[in-house]
């Protein structure tokens, strides 16, 4: 199967069954998230009729399944969220900031996902309050959005934090503006001082059962030494931390909000073809120049891998702090735009990086879409499609 529309569903169609007798015996909620993903688009969730007032043209529209972590189904989602931050935008320029981990960390983050990420992002929140705080650095209460991601190009493990952040804070009843728009703080301070957060953190995670060593990790409970020596090594590691240049104006903030943010491992527009034991892909080769590679896996092994990034239940990916907490947003934000200004925006779907069906989807609530049949009536909601009788083979797999 090779076309432009492949969906990560058709992966789970062709292979979950495989991947599971790999897998052996799975977590209850994979079976939810793997049923969601198959049934998602299609008449096994009921859907909507279209009908052109013009020629009768009629269109169907299934529904989607709204879980997050479907690829195809984050788009209106990530439409609204992006609606509501371009209303937040204040006239300054933005940074963005990564931090990742060691790798030698990955199967700590595997195997107790809510409590490691919890800790990513209260070391890297903590970290940029502190040198914002810095009378000699910002002396002010920064505002920034941070936002998970846990896989690489190749869909392994790969925890980091993307964080943006406007260049100023807010001192009292002032906006203090960063000292450098090309620079937010010196890489090196951000990485010392995230490591440090992160290790006392963890450590204590570690101590109080918080953090377990399960699975391959059993090692370090068997070998306490071995654990100890570790934890020493990753405080001599160096710990990168990626300050990228500030964005190219807000209508880029928001073009990477909107393509990056509401995203899990891999997007439908990378897959190049499916096979009964196969999927190939586009990827990234970082090593080589940041050249576009076709990475073919076992079906099983791409289903595996793109399980790795599966949150634990209600876990928040996205996170604000500052004055852009929901603590505090009521408050200071109205008054940072008073004092540093708002930037103005024309919002369409293309600096969303989205498409007009992706933006406008045939929903009652989203206008009347131009009938791609006749091209001079609209389509108008007919008539409902209710969902079949439950006992259906993707109801089986769980």
């Amino acid at each position: 199967m090779r076309n432009e529309s492949l969906k990560v569903a058709d992966v789970f169609r062709a292979g979950f069954a495989r991947y599971r007798a790999s897998a052996g015996p799975l977590p209850k909620h994979y079976y939810t998230i793997a049923n969601a993903i198959m049934a998602c688009g299609t008449a096994v969730l009921g859907g909507h009729a279209y009908a052109c007032d013009n020629c009768g043209h009629e269109r169907i529209a299934y529904n989607s399944c709204r879980n997050r972590h479907c690829p195809s189904c984050q788009g209106h989602a990530r439409a609204r969220w992006v609606e509501r931050r371009m209303d937040e935008l204040l006239d300054v320029p933005y940074f963005h900031v990564v931090f990742t981990i060691p790798d030698t960390l990955n199967p700590f983050a595997l195997r107790n996902k809510a409590e490691f990420y919890g800790i990513m992002f209260r070391a890297a929140s903590e970290t940029l309050a502190a040198l914002a705080k810095d009378p000699k650095r910002l002396g002010a209460q920064m505002g920034f959005i941070s936002v998970l991601h846990t896989w690489g190009q190749n869909l392994f493990d790969h925890p980091h934090l993307h964080c943006i952040i406007p260049a100023g804070g807010l001192r009292e009843d002032q906006w203090i503006s960063s000292k450098n728009h090309n620079f937010l703080f010196p890489v090196a301070v951000l990485s010392t001082l995230f490591r440090a957060k992160f290790m006392d953190y963890f450590r204590a995670a570690l101590k109080d059962g918080s953090i377990l060593p399960h699975g391959t990790l059993s090692k370090y409970r068997d070998e306490p030494e071995r654990l100890k020596n570790l934890v020493d090594s990753l405080y001599t590691t160096p710990w990168v931390v990626y300050a990228k240049p500030p964005f190219a104006g807000p209508q880029a903030v928001i073009k990477y909000l909107g393509r990056y943010t509401h995203r899990i491992a891999i997007a439908n527009s990378r897959l190049v073809s499916v096979s009964a034991t196969t999927v190939s892909f586009k990827c990234k080769d970082y090593r080589d120049n940041n050249t576009e590679k076709v990475m073919t896996l076992d079906i099983a092994e791409f289903l595996r891998r793109f399980m790795l990034h599966v949150l634990p239940r209600g876990f928040v990916r996205i996170r604000y702090f500052g004055f852009l907490s929901c603590r505090s947003r009521a408050d200071k934000l109205p008054l940072c735009m008073s004092l540093a200004g708002k930037r103005p925006h024309a919002h369409d779907a293309a600096s969303c990086g989205q498409t007009a069906d992706e933006y406008a989807p045939f929903v009652p609530t989203a206008g009347l879409m131009l009938c791609p049949h006749c091209h001079a009536g609209h389509l108008r909601p007919c008539r409902f499609i209710h969902k079949p009788d439950p006992g259906g083979e993707l109801s089986k797999a769980a």
